[in-house]
């Protein structure tokens, strides 16, 4: 693909790049299953740093437009975008879009902030008696997307579930701005002091998270013979994760634990049949021995806590967010201080 990169213009190199290759597979000019250059390759060809690229692949992913596959590299995911692109309206589409563009340029609206003024407009559409905008934050962009899917397929058309990160939300101000017209944010406990940091001013709930059937399922079939290891990226984390494995591999008792920064790790994990890695631990995969089975310890937000906290707040009846069920508040800080 070819890329064109106008370092005059204020909008940012890594937004030019983002736009270019969302333009490419909104449009059909990259159909799905497209080839995507590597990230050094990109950066070469579009003369911006790897850093830049590796960040707006990861945020592509993020939101299911892209993906990785083992021995293909990136090619453009099959997503909803990509699927109309190919569909007979979006050369009418386009030029609509071409026209509202054409229009603010001619009221001197600068370029970086035509997104600005359309993510507005589409907050406020959404907001009379549309669909609501739930942000599901994280701290991986693939877990969360996974994550932000379990909810959708859960909430169905009551909402659209966005998936992002923390870092996502500190490098792109742009990004954390339009986020911030959310009309709820999910994340987890422990992040939930971060996120409101990040997103000051936002409805904020904190769910549970449970492993995932597929998950239970790998557990549940590990060898009682095998030698378990079990790595976590936080140390914090570990013991809740060495719970759960024993909990679902109740069968096994040779299991060992060691968190990611532990200098013992390689020789631990190098006498490991199985090693079990929590979400952001993959580097440890490289470490086990040759022919060790690597399962990743993958959670989904609890359906429960969706159809008990969640849903109360999109429901008709609910005109703004308020006391939801079993005594549970969420405080709209947006309503407090009105």
């Amino acid at each position: 693909m070819k890329v064109q990169i106008d370092r005059k213009l204020s909008l940012s190199l890594r937004q030019q790049l983002k736009g270019a290759i969302e333009h490419g597979i909104s449009f059909g000019e990259l159909p799905i299953g497209a080839s995507l250059p590597s990230v050094r390759d990109m950066a070469a060809r579009a003369d911006v740093a790897p850093m830049t690229v590796a960040k707006v692949y990861a945020e592509l992913k993020a939101a299911g437009l892209i993906e990785t596959r083992s021995g293909s590299g990136t090619l453009v995911a099959d997503s909803a975008v990509a699927r109309m692109a190919a569909g007979p309206e979006m050369g009418r589409l386009r030029s609509a879009i071409d026209q509202v563009t054409d229009l603010a340029f001619g009221l001197g609206v600068r370029p970086e902030d035509i997104p600005g003024l359309i993510n507005g407009r589409v907050a406020a559409r959404l907001a009379q008696g549309r669909r609501k905008f739930i942000a599901m934050v994280g701290l991986f962009a693939d877990a969360t997307a996974s994550y932000a899917e379990r909810v959708t397929s859960q909430v169905g058309d009551h909402a659209v579930v966005e998936a992002t990160t923390l870092d996502q939300i500190a490098a792109d101000p742009d990004h954390g701005k339009r986020l911030r017209t959310a009309d709820l944010v999910l994340t987890f406990a422990n992040l939930q002091a971060a996120v409101t940091e990040a997103l000051p001013g936002v409805p904020i709930l904190s769910i549970r998270f449970i492993p995932s059937e597929a998950t239970r399922m790998a557990l549940a079939s590990i060898d009682p013979m095998a030698r378990v290891g079990v790595v976590s990226r936080f140390a914090d984390f570990l013991p809740v994760l060495t719970l759960g494995v024993r909990r679902f591999a109740a069968h096994v008792r040779d299991i060992v634990a060691a968190n990611l920064d532990d200098p013992g790790i390689t020789a631990i994990l190098a006498d490991c049949d199985i090693v079990v890695l929590a979400t952001g631990a993959d580097a440890a995969a490289a470490m086990a021995k040759p022919g060790a089975l690597r399962i990743e310890y993958r959670h989904i937000p609890d359906p429960g806590d969706i159809d008990r906290l969640v849903m109360p707040l999109l429901s008709p009846s609910v005109a703004q967010l308020s006391p939801v069920a079993d005594g549970i508040v969420l405080i709209d800080p947006r309503k407090e201080a009105s």
